[in-house]
């Protein structure tokens, strides 16, 4: 696995599983129990301000990795490669995990720009990708 794309598939999804950390010391602090197990949403309104956006965070990591995930597969199985492919890939966790961090301390501007920046690395990984695969046609 030495493809600049396939560790960007594995450093993303460490970064939706990371995602949890944040939520999780948000729960802990709203008196998370086993109860809570049945209808864990249910204690969305207990979490502290920065928890709530934890959870918003986690559940766009979700979002924004079912678009990553496609276009690095997509990029892999073209043979896409290159210094553009290699920044695209590898700025996209960095811009993710930075996203999670600037959301949880409710800083708006970094945020999104993180987000923009890891949504314009998406989409060069698909054009990329996309050229590959239809040159090696």
């Amino acid at each position: 696995m030495s493809h600049p794309l396939a560790w960007a598939l594995l450093l993303g999804a460490g970064v939706v599983v990371a995602s949890i950390v944040p939520l999780g010391a948000a729960r802990s602090q709203a008196d998370f129990t086993i109860a809570d197990l049945a209808a864990p949403r249910a204690m969305f309104e207990r979490l502290p301000a920065w928890g709530q956006r934890a959870n918003w965070a986690h559940q766009n990591s979700f979002e924004a990795f079912i678009l990553f995930a496609p276009a690095c597969l997509l990029g892999l199985y073209g043979g896409a490669g290159g210094t553009v492919i290699t920044i695209c890939a590898l700025a996209w966790p960095a811009l993710r995990l930075a996203y999670i961090s600037a959301y949880v301390a409710n800083l708006p501007l970094p945020r999104s720009l993180c987000w923009a920046g890891a949504m314009v690395c998406t989409g060069i990984l698909y054009i990329e990708g996309l050229k590959a695969t239809i040159g090696s046609a």
